[in-house]
């Protein structure tokens, strides 16, 4: 049995806006652009993507997951992304090499810093 990793979906009050928000942030295309599910893909024929879906009720807690990005400039990366509408976070993590952001619905998520050679 072979498993092909599909997408992740991500539940938004705003599908349409969340899904632009990580499309403009990834350079990412979109796919179909329905208010009810907004999907976003690397390129048309590529996976795994992000589906967005409504849900009525906001962010409350923590994600139970989240994604990590590595980019080639953390700072620079990091500045973009808050430039677009991400903020800083503090989940606990404390002090790390990586910094911790939310998108504009509050999703967690890591952008590290460079792979230790």
């Amino acid at each position: 049995m072979t498993l092909q990793w599909e997408q992740v979906i991500v539940d938004a009050t705003d599908p349409v806006a969340l899904g632009r928000w990580w499309a403009e942030a990834l350079g990412w295309v979109v796919v179909n652009d329905a208010a009810d599910e907004y999907e976003i893909r690397p390129a048309p024929d590529r996976v795994p993507g992000l589906l967005f879906v409504p849900v009525p009720e906001k962010k409350s807690l923590k994600n139970r997951l989240h994604l990590d990005f590595r980019p080639d400039d953390q700072g620079a990366e990091v500045a973009r992304l808050l430039a677009l509408g991400a903020r800083h976070t503090d989940i606990g993590q404390g002090e790390q090499s990586w910094v911790t952001l939310t998108d504009p619905e509050g999703n967690e998520f890591c952008v590290l810093g460079s792979r230790p050679v």
